[in-house]
C-alpha cells in the first residue's frame, strides 16, 4: 500500500471551504416504470461483464424480482396519450431496453443498451441507499453547503454529471428555483416526484455529451472515483457546453484509505481496501486514487479552464476522532462505507480476482469489525477543484 502521508494528526481540511448554499429536503428515491416486455439489450462491451437477463430467464436465488419488473408495469399510465401508436411502441421499447437491467449474483446493474463502457456499481435499492447516505456525509463535511462555487444568483442552467438518486440536483433545484438542473447517470434509479425546474436524463459522460456550446452556467461532478477512464476528455466536453463566465466543480476521493499516526497495519482489512482497488484499476484502465493524482487540476487547465483552485479534506471514516464534528463525520461515514460493502466488491472480485462470494464475505465481515473497534485511526482523502471558463472564450 501507500505510505502514509507525513500530516498532523488532525484530518482537518487544509483549506476552508467557501461559503455556498443550506440543503433542502427532498423526497426519497422512486423506482422507474414501464409496461413493455423487454427488448433485447446491444452487444455487450468487449470487457468482460455479466450476461444481460433474458424475460424469461429464471429468477437468481432468493426469488428477487429486478426493479424493472415493478416498473414496468405502469408505464402506460405515463405515456402521452398524444402519441401515435408507433411513437407509443419505440418509447416502450426504448425504455423497456434500459430497464433491462444485468443480474450478477443477485445484484443488478445499468442495462448494456445504455453504455459500451463497464461501470462495476449495482443499481439496486441497498447501493442507491449508499449513495443518499454518502450525499449526507459530504454535505456534513461542508457544513450543510451543496456547492462551493462562487455562483451567480441568476444562474439559468446547471448540470449534475452522474446523479445516482439525484439527490443532490433535486436539492440544488429547490436552492435555485429559477435554474434549470439537470442530473445525468446510465441507470433510471431517480425519484419521478421532482422540482419543477429538475430533470433527468440518462447519458453515458464517456460519450460526447449532446448539449449545446456554452450553455450550463454550472456543472456539478461529484464521487466519480473509478468510473471515468477519460477524465482529460470529459473536461474538454465541459469546457465546450460551459457558458463564458460559468463554472465547474468536482469533488472526489481516494480508494485508498490513510492512517496518520500509524495505527494502521499494512495486513489489515482497512489498507487491504486501498491495495485492492489498486489492483483492480491496472485491469479496467481507471485511476482510483483521482484525490492523490494531477488528473483533476491538471485535466481542467488542459479544457482550457482558468481560475482553477484546488482543496484536500481529510474525512474520518469511523467515529476515532476526540474532535466533536469529525467524530459525528466518522460515525456518519463509516455507516455510508459498511452499509453495502458486498455492493462495491460483487462484480469485480470475481470477475477479476477469482474471489468467491465466501470469500467477499469474510472479507466484508472482517472490515465491518475493524470500523466498529475504530482502533484505526484512518481517513478518507478528497479534493475539490473548482475552475471557470474564461469570459472571453
Amino acid at each position: 500500500m501507500s505510505s502514509p502521508p507525513s500530516r498532523a494528526q488532525s484530518p482537518a481540511p487544509e483549506a476552508k471551504s467557501p461559503n455556498g448554499k443550506e440543503k433542502s429536503p427532498t423526497p426519497g428515491p422512486a423506482s422507474p416504470t414501464g409496461n413493455k416486455s423487454p427488448t433485447p439489450a446491444p452487444a455487450m462491451s468487449p470487457t468482460p461483464a455479466p450476461a444481460s437477463p433474458v424475460a424469461d430467464e429464471p429468477l437468481e436465488p432468493g426469488g428477487l424480482l429486478p426493479g424493472a419488473h415493478w416498473g414496468q408495469q405502469e408505464l402506460h399510465d405515463d405515456l402521452d396519450s398524444t402519441l401515435g401508436s408507433d411513437a407509443e411502441s419505440s418509447t416502450a421499447s426504448i425504455t423497456s431496453s434500459i430497464l433491462q437491467y444485468r443480474n450478477f449474483l443477485g445484484r443488478t446493474y445499468h442495462s448494456d443498451s445504455v453504455t459500451d463502457g463497464e461501470y462495476w456499481g449495482p443499481n439496486d435499492a441497498k447501493a442507491n441507499e449508499t449513495l443518499d447516505i454518502i450525499h449526507e456525509v459530504v454535505v456534513k463535511m461542508f457544513d450543510g453547503k451543496l456547492y462551493t462555487a462562487p455562483l451567480r444568483k441568476d444562474i439559468q442552467t446547471a448540470i449534475d454529471i452522474g446523479t445516482g438518486t439525484g439527490v443532490w440536483a433535486i436539492d440544488f433545484a429547490d436552492e435555485h428555483p429559477d435554474c434549470t438542473v439537470i442530473g445525468t447517470d446510465i441507470s433510471p434509479i431517480q425519484p419521478s416526484w421532482v422540482p419543477p425546474n429538475c430533470k433527468f436524463e440518462i447519458n453515458d459522460a464517456h460519450k460526447e455529451w449532446t448539449y449545446e456550446e456554452n450553455y450550463f452556467d454550472f456543472i456539478h461532478i461529484r464521487w466519480l472515483t473509478g468510473t471515468i477512464k477519460n477524465w482529460h476528455a470529459l473536461y474538454k466536453e465541459a469546457y465546450r457546453c460551459a457558458k463564458p463566465g460559468g463554472w465547474i466543480e468536482h469533488l472526489d476521493a481516494d480508494s485508498t484509505w490513510y492512517s496518520l499516526d500509524g495505527t494502521m497495519p499494512e495486513t489489515c482489512a482497512v489498507a487491504q481496501w486501498g491495495q485492492i482497488w489498486k489492483k483492480l484499476g491496472g485491469f479496467l484502465g481507471t485511476e482510483f486514487d483521482i484525490a492523490s493524482s494531477n488528473l483533476m487540476v491538471d485535466g481542467m487547465r488542459e479544457a482550457g479552464f482558468t481560475n482553477i483552485t484546488s482543496e484536500i479534506h481529510y474525512l474520518p471514516l469511523a467515529p476515532w476522532s476526540t474532535d466533536p464534528k469529525l467524530k459525528e463525520l466518522g460515525l456518519y461515514a463509516s455507516v455510508a462505507v459498511t452499509h453495502d460493502i458486498e455492493g462495491f466488491l460483487t462484480y469485480l472480485m470475481p470477475t477479476y480476482l477469482g474471489w468467491t462470494q465466501k470469500d467477499i464475505t469474510n472479507y466484508a465481515a472482517t472490515l465491518r469489525r475493524e470500523f466498529r473497534e475504530a482502533k484505526i485511526h484512518f481517513n478518507v482523502k478528497w479534493r475539490l477543484v473548482k475552475a471557470q471558463k474564461p469570459l472571453d472564450a
